[in-house]
């Protein structure tokens, strides 16, 4: 591990700036799940939801898998690896509960406005304000980092969504995108690849934009096994299709699967050499939800839909577990905290959001 020598820069923000030499961090994994609310995520399966016969197909067996009186035991039974090893040597906010607070700043509360938020650094209420495939104009924290000599070609991006080719503007970006029903493409696929590439066609997904999320995880892990990327951005879609579709039993069952994904991920990662202690995971999501009957839809007019969370571990993070005190921190801080942790200082045409300075030893808000 590098040695730490901190240099303190004083600014309006009041962050702190570190070079690449400060950090052990060499990599960063950037994961979102679509639409995962932080009541799910901080006391598990919700009381009310799980008993209702509108939203749940079999009451007895979901109680079986998730239910428990106490909100700390559901929330571990629902997503084992945040509420044992991310809580225990990460960072997680946004427990409301505790007025710990992360909010969009983005005035949609909906996909693609909080995905451009997440990835560059800011929002466009103007420009971005519906989901259509429209060739992001902004340049994202992920394309900013793949210009940087050191970063060139080391840059990847998988999602469930077929928009996301559009988000991270794949074509002027020069990020690879691999997103909603794509395969693998190359010429020397690996046996896996090309067994994704059979199996994906004939496994029916329930939406027309969204392919199941086994098929974008298995696509990166192969994708990250091969190429090596410095930066990976995986994006996770099927808890906020769920949703929509009214299958709160499937919400949660898809919220555990991607809570082992990433398990799976940071594992991997602790047992490779170029990755062991010098990876950052980056975890969040792109909008919440409301709640009660609400809780399928998201936007503007719902409201709570703009409250958020967050989760980081990694060599430069500090073991604070879940963060208790009274704070506000925004989607709009995240381009800034992923190229901070690669030594790099991200700006772009507009303002971005501060470093959160907390996610990294040393770092003072």
């Amino acid at each position: 591990m590098k040695k730490l020598s901190f240099i303190w820069v004083l600014s309006l923000l009041s962050f702190s700036v570190f070079s690449q030499d400060d950090l052990a961090t060499e990599n960063v994994f950037l994961i979102t799940f679509d639409g995962l609310r932080w009541e799910e995520l901080y006391t598990g399966a919700d009381p009310v939801l799980i008993e209702d016969e509108d939203y749940v197909d079999d009451v007895e067996t979901l109680k079986a898998t998730f239910w428990a009186d106490d909100p700390h035991t559901r929330r571990e039974k629902l997503m084992p690896f945040f509420w044992s090893t991310l809580a225990r040597e990460g960072q997680l906010y946004g427990n409301r509960d505790f007025e710990n607070k992360v909010d969009a700043t983005n005035r949609q509360w909906f996909s693609y406005p909080g995905y451009n938020e997440i990835l560059s650094g800011f929002a466009d209420d103007e420009r971005i304000h519906s989901n259509d495939k429209i060739p992001n104009p902004n340049v994202t924290v992920l394309e900013f980092i793949n210009q940087q000599p050191r970063y060139a070609g080391k840059v990847a991006a998988f999602g469930s969504w077929d928009v996301f080719p559009f988000i991270i503007n794949e074509e002027r970006s020069g990020v690879p995108v691999n997103a909603g029903f794509e395969t693998a493409t190359g010429a020397k696929l690996t046996d896996k690849e090309k067994f994704l590439n059979e199996l994906q066609p004939q496994v029916p997904s329930p939406w027309s934009t969204v392919r199941l999320d086994a098929f974008t995880h298995h696509y990166a892990l192969e994708h990250l096994k091969k190429h090596r990327p410095r930066l990976l951005y995986i994006a996770y879609g099927e808890t906020d299709d769920f949703a929509h579709n009214g299958k709160y039993d499937a919400y949660l069952y898809s919220a555990r699967r991607t809570d082992q994904f990433i398990r799976e991920l940071w594992e991997w990662a602790q047992s490779q050499k170029q990755y062991k202690g010098k990876t950052t995971f980056i975890i969040t999501t792109d909008h919440g939800r409301g709640t009660l009957d609400e809780w399928r839809h998201h936007g503007i007019d719902v409201e709570g839909a703009g409250a958020i969370w967050m989760a980081v571990i990694g060599p430069d993070t500090e073991a604070l577990g879940e963060v208790k005190t009274e704070g506000q921190h925004y989607q709009s801080q995240v381009a800034k905290t992923v190229a901070t942790l690669l030594g790099l200082e991200y700006t772009n045409d507009k303002e971005v959001g501060k470093v959160v300075a907390s996610m990294i030893k040393g770092g003072q808000e």
